[in-house]
């Protein structure tokens, strides 16, 4: 499995994020009983974190975006194959390219280890 660790950098941030906020709600509910001031708590922390979860894990800002596409011609080798190229990642954009170069499995991932090397993200 790869990770992304700008992803889990961002979850470790929410995780400790929650901590003030959580125990704040505790303690001010505390006279409620330690039950339900962590009932509470933790409802209010679904409601406020689960956003943030969903920004975290769907948002494309923080991935590298690939597009694929079946039955192409390798740029590298020339193999006709299921082709892939990556189209944006942090400062690399290839979005607007007019004639998009895809490379099947084998030489995308040679690519991908070039583009690694010149210190771009690829997942």
């Amino acid at each position: 499995m790869q990770v992304n660790y700008k992803r889990y950098g961002l979850y470790l941030l929410r995780w400790q994020a929650s901590t003030p906020i959580l125990a704040g709600v505790g303690i001010i509910l505390a006279s409620m009983g330690q039950l339900v001031a962590a009932i509470v708590a933790n409802l209010i922390g679904g409601l406020i974190f689960f956003w943030v979860d969903q920004f975290i894990f769907t948002s494309q800002s923080l991935a590298a975006q690939w597009e694929v596409r079946d039955n192409i011609a390798c740029v590298d080798c020339g193999k006709i194959a299921r082709g892939y190229r990556l189209v944006r990642s942090g400062e690399y954009d290839r979005s607007c390219e007019h004639e998009p170069e895809f490379r099947c499995e084998e030489c995308s991932k040679k690519k991908a280890d070039e583009l690694r090397g010149r210190g771009i993200r690829t997942e």
